[in-house]
């Protein structure tokens, strides 16, 4: 019994973080069609933001709560930097967009090292935390819960922001036809940069709850990129049911192999795994009819 729940409910909360790294991409590569592939060092920056914030209240049981709001203000701020100096001038060409934020990764993990001690710094977990809840016979962590509870908050206020607000339809509005969106008066240099903030302070978020499973390091962006843009690919690129469901299917099929064999060689046969779906199903899980997140 335990050798189908543990992984079940493990690779659930893996899934809910690998979701929380995907939902920015979901925005800035499924809607605006730009490789951001420093999004995984908007989640350094999250990570690390969750550290200082911790040295300057002292008592984690506060930090974390405040961590999450100021994590997401610093990463999307750094997000918008990047769009408003860079990005904006490549759209409509990913494979540059590629190769520049790729660059710009490199600077940000080397800025980390030179800030931070390389091997890393602790962010302690709250105490509300601490424990276990018991499914089925095995002791669920507390941080696990939180995670996943972290991640569907957050894909509902993104479900809710997108289809329910004004700025939300004149991202679908923009994404459809842009020359049309200004023709009718939408501002779509003001939602490129609200887009790219918002996806990389979601980036932000992810870093706080990971921070919390696997500390920091300047290297932990590396561990969620290239899984996030499978998950983002193989749930249909701008379909923000499919990257859900297919992070939780990514983060449960990781766990199962790594309990049967080893945690790298796991990651490698998930990968592929997901590399045959995506040649048998290229556009991934959910059919896109349009490239909005609906």
């Amino acid at each position: 019994m335990d050798a189908l729940i543990s992984p079940l409910l493990n690779g659930s909360a893996q899934g809910a973080l690998l979701l929380l790294a995907a939902l920015g991409l979901s925005l800035t590569f499924g809607q605006m069609g730009v490789i951001n592939m420093a999004h995984g060092e908007f989640l350094m920056i999250g990570a690390f933001t969750a550290y200082l914030v911790q040295q300057v209240i002292g008592s984690s049981d506060l930090s974390i709560p405040v961590a999450l709001p100021v994590a997401f203000v610093v990463a999307g701020l750094f997000g918008l930097l990047l769009e408003v100096s860079i990005i904006r001038w490549m759209y409509h060409r990913p494979l540059d967009t590629l190769l520049v934020t790729v660059g710009v990764g490199l600077i940000l993990q080397q800025a980390a090292l030179q800030i931070f001690p390389s091997q890393g710094v602790p962010v302690e977990k709250p105490g509300w935390l601490n424990g276990q809840v018991t499914v089925f016979g095995y002791d669920w962590p507390l941080r696990q819960v939180f995670t996943i509870l972290l991640a569907t908050v957050c894909v509902a206020a993104l479900s809710v922001w997108l289809k329910s607000t004004a700025f939300g339809r004149r991202i679908r509005a923009t994404v459809q036809n842009r020359d049309l969106a200004e023709v009718t008066g939408i501002s779509t240099r003001t939602v490129d940069r609200l887009t790219f903030f918002v996806g990389s302070g979601l980036a932000g978020i992810a870093g706080v709850a990971a921070s919390l499973i696997g500390g920091t390091n300047s290297q932990m962006g590396t561990q969620y990129i290239i899984p996030a843009f499978l998950v983002v690919a193989a749930g249909g690129i701008g379909q923000l049911k499919g990257t859900v469901v297919a992070a939780w299917a990514v983060g449960v099929v990781l766990s199962y192999f790594a309990y049967w064999t080893t945690g790298s060689l796991a990651q490698v046969l998930a990968f592929i795994l997901v590399i045959v779906f995506l040649q048998l199903r290229p556009q991934g899980l959910f059919t896109v009819r349009t490239r909005s997140l609906v």
